[in-house]
């Protein structure tokens, strides 16, 4: 007959319920125990029997387990099951502390009460949970419950309870809970919980008065992997590249992924911007080596912005707004590069807006012109060509950097109808010029992607009536990106056309021998970033461009050397055999009509001019400035700059050895000392090198800390009121000038 245990009578006659094994167990005990203090213990009913077989099945199938301890917190009954997770015996832990069945018992989330001051204090507890003592990897969680038991004296005698496994239940919600706060596709901290990390550290760094920096990176080209490739390929690709940020950074700081191909870095403690510009030259480059995804060989690069605490800002909001202005303009000064905050970012980003627009009706106002750069033969000094290079003379600005409104145009859409004038107006001009004289023209990766590329080539040369050998076409490695069956289609056609073709920027990180084997390239273009230093002791530049050149010389290729502006840098590329030099050790860019004028005699032989030696580079500017002497302070202006020293103006004859302070402002300030001295101007050698602002510029590595100049009670941007000292007075600089200074300086 079938029997129906969902119910039951107690040993009083009453129906229990098995639905809670906990209080039944409880319940049951009590009823047992109640049994064997009669001196003459009655034989167990049916009933009896029947509920500890039910006790007996509830262990059994692992539905949950019992636990009583002697008044000391011994065990004095467990459950086999329980044993066996901790790789025991039920009979071997009896008499050991109940306790040592977990681990971590003195913590406890939420501020609860842990389980000793509860065995202690004899307190009924439910469902705590903790953490079993297993010798496995695996985690395993239980959820506790136990009761005090006392005598007919009131007497205490221990605990009686239960437990059941809440190992996935518990994982369940940390599973939820990490996804809440990390990004499912990488691993990474995600938007939300980076914010949090975020708000949190700048809160305590405040009061402690540290700092703190902040790198957002958005990926250059990410777009056209997942639009080639698919998106699951994409997916791929995040993932290494989350791989290769986390090497990257190493232990110095946090990763995280705010989503699509925006990440963010934070760096507790940093300030240096050396150190800072380091690493993000660092990341740059890991992040632009190529990339196996699913077959394809892929190239990408990345853009990063770099905002510091408390100087870029106090709270997360500030820090990342700033940082996103420096990323906003490090992508618009050409990608590839970070870029610090400035104050004047802002307007920046409004002026680029505006360039934008201005650039759209560029052609229309035939404000777009072409100058041309001399490609000489680096044995015998002629020219035998020319590289096209597009300028933009604004009607109200005037001249306007191609390095700011290529990238521009590169976003704006624009790239192709420039790019298709830029070949146009080339061929034509190239057409006038007598001899075998060639010109070169830049072909960006969206021109080469276009397939109508080779009939607006043929349309070029048919037009202007321009001999296919004299064209040479420039294409950077970028374009192999995915290595399709599209690019070598490309490369044969135009080579059917007959033109040459150069691989231009070789060496710049995304180089390869795979596709020299088969791209029909007639010349390889060394970059000058391997120029640059290149004759400073321990470069290994040399060992580089000897390299490159065997290489192209095994493949029947010419070779040009960019950049060239040293007399010593010309002799050393000479020494390397490079056949080809391009820089301004021979000209600058120079006009069609200058152009025409020189070469009209016949063969155009330059003799190289230049400084003897290499030195860091110089940047012309006029920038206010304070110089600082003794207890004295100057206005000044800078008239050019370099890593290791300025050109300044306005003080008037200053002995050499003088030691200044020049203050740059925003906190930047370079010790240094005069070397040169010549009327009202002064050349100096700073102490420390400036290090790269990622934009061309330089800056100080490290900035004089906001709260010490709030300390002397000077205003400083972003600090709260309750920085200054109170009743402070600031010091006037003592007015007792050493030097004398002109008028010069107020021409900035």
């Amino acid at each position: 007959m079938k029997q129906d245990h969902s119910q039951f009578e107690n040993l009083d006659g009453t129906e229990s319920s098995v639905d809670d094994p906990k209080n039944f167990f409880e319940r049951m005990t009590s009823r047992l125990t109640k049994q064997t203090d009669v001196e003459t213990p009655a034989p167990p009913s049916i009933k009896t029997k029947e509920a500890l077989l039910l006790l007996q099945n509830y262990e059994e199938t692992r539905q949950g387990w019992f636990w009583s301890t002697d008044p000391d917190g011994n065990l004095t009954y467990l459950t086999e099951s329980v044993a066996q997770v901790l790789d025991k015996t039920a009979k071997e832990l009896v008499g050991t502390p109940f306790t040592q069945l977990f681990v971590g018992v003195e913590q406890n989330a939420d501020n609860q009460r842990t389980l000793p001051f509860l065995l202690t204090k004899q307190t009924k507890f439910m469902e705590l949970q903790l953490q079993a003592a297993t010798k496995k990897d695996e985690k395993c969680w239980w959820a506790v419950s136990g009761s005090p038991q006392f005598d007919k004296a009131g007497e205490f005698t221990g605990f009686r309870g239960s437990g059941t496994n809440v190992t996935a239940q518990r994982q369940s919600v940390e599973d939820t809970a990490r996804m809440a706060m990390f990004d499912s596709l990488t691993g990474l901290s995600n938007r939300a919980s980076m914010s949090k990390k975020l708000e949190s550290t700048l809160t305590a760094f405040t009061q402690q008065k540290r700092t703190c920096s902040v790198m957002l990176l958005d990926l250059d080209r990410f777009k056209i992997v997942n639009d080639t490739l698919g998106h699951p390929a994409g997916d791929q690709l995040l993932k290494h590249v989350a791989k290769r940020l986390t090497r990257a950074v190493g232990e110095f700081g946090e990763v995280s992924r705010l989503g699509g191909d925006e990440f963010q870095i934070l760096l507790p403690d940093w300030e240096d911007r050396g150190n800072l510009g380091e690493l993000a030259n660092t990341i740059i480059s890991s992040l632009s080596q190529p990339y196996t995804i699913e077959g394809s060989r892929c190239i990408i690069g990345a853009s990063v912005g770099v905002a510091i605490a408390p100087f870029d800002g106090m709270n997360s909001e500030e820090l990342v707004r700033s940082a996103d202005l420096a990323l906003y303009a490090a992508k618009g000064a050409g990608r590839g590069r970070f870029q610090f905050f400035s104050q004047d970012l802002q307007q920046a980003a409004e002026d680029r807006r505006m360039l934008e627009e201005d650039l759209r009706d560029a052609l229309s106002k035939d404000e777009l012109t072409l100058f041309y750069q001399p490609i000489v033969n680096a044995k015998n000094n002629t020219v035998t060509g020319f590289e096209a290079l597009m300028r933009w003379n604004h009607g109200e600005r005037g001249p306007i950097s191609p390095g700011l409104f290529i990238p521009i145009a590169e976003d704006a859409n624009l790239i192709g109808p420039l790019g298709e004038w830029a070949l146009r107006k080339a061929c034509d001009d190239a057409a006038q010029w007598p001899g075998d004289i060639r010109v070169a023209v830049n072909v960006s990766p969206i021109q080469f992607a276009d397939d109508q590329l080779p009939n607006l080539v043929k349309q070029a040369l048919k037009t202007s009536g321009l001999r296919p050998d004299r064209l040479e076409l420039e294409i950077t490695e970028s374009v192999f990106l995915g290595e399709s069956q599209e690019t070598e289609e490309m490369f044969c056609a135009l080579k059917e056309i007959g033109v040459r073709l150069a691989l231009d920027d070789f060496g710049t990180g995304y180089s390869s021998l795979s596709y020299l084997q088969t791209a029909p390239f007639d010349k390889i273009k060394i970059d000058q970033s391997f120029v640059r230093g290149a004759t400073e002791p321990g470069s290994r530049n040399g060992a580089i461009i000897a390299a490159i050149v065997a290489l192209a010389e095994a493949l029947d290729m010419e070779t040009t050397a960019e950049g060239i502006e040293a007399l010593d840098e010309l002799d050393w590329i000479r020494e390397l055999k490079v056949s080809h030099v391009q820089g301004y050790v021979y000209s600058m860019p120079v006009q069609n009509e200058d152009l025409c004028e020189r070469i009209q005699a016949g063969d155009w032989v330059l003799v190289p001019t230049g400084p003897a030696k290499h030195r860091s580079d110089r940047h012309s500017m006029f920038r206010k400035v304070n110089i600082v002497h003794e207890n004295s302070c100057y206005p000044a202006m800078v008239r050019n700059i370099s890593k290791t020293g300025a050109l300044i103006e306005g003080i008037v004859d200053v002995p050499v050895g003088t030691r200044f302070v020049v203050d740059f402002g925003d906190g930047q300030i370079a010790v240094s000392t005069v070397r040169r001295s010549m009327g009202q101007q002064q050349g100096l050698e700073f102490d420390q090198r400036l290090v790269d602002d990622g934009n061309g510029g330089l800056c100080t590595r490290t900035r004089v800390s906001p709260y010490l100049v709030a300390a002397a009670g000077m205003p400083v941007p972003n600090l709260p009121n309750d920085f200054y000292p109170e009743n402070n007075q600031t010091q006037a600089i003592a007015a007792v000038p050493a030097f004398y200074t002109t008028d010069s300086w107020k021409a900035a």
